[in-house]
């Protein structure tokens, strides 16, 4: 279990939107990868420290707690899910695609 300091934290440094695109890259990093777990924990830092889950959840036309449950550390979100996530993660930072998340990593 994270300590609360740890949580605030990452919710202070969530201020920064070039740290929020970062936390995104990693978790993109971690799935490819192949660390789900790594990389579920990530998003849920990330839509936790934006206060994202409901707005992420109902843009992709699903529960609060079915995208919670998605993203647990036990979660097994299907491809189209995970990508559907994603899309809607970078909306909300204004990386128009794929690429233009991608080009954060250089």
């Amino acid at each position: 279990m994270l300590s609360i300091q740890f949580k605030r934290t990452v919710m202070e440094l969530c201020r920064n939107p070039e740290y929020r695109k970062a936390l995104l890259l990693e978790a993109l990093e971690s799935y490819l990868e192949g660390d789900v777990t790594v990389g579920n924990s990530i998003l849920r830092d990330y839509l936790n420290a934006t206060q994202g889950f409901a707005e992420v959840a109902s843009k992709m036309n699903m529960q609060e707690a079915g995208l919670r449950r998605m993203i647990s550390n036990k979660g097994n979100a299907t491809a189209k899910n995970l990508f559907s996530l994603f899309k809607h993660c970078q909306r909300r930072e204004g990386i128009k695609t794929a690429e233009e998340l991608l080009s954060l990593a250089s």
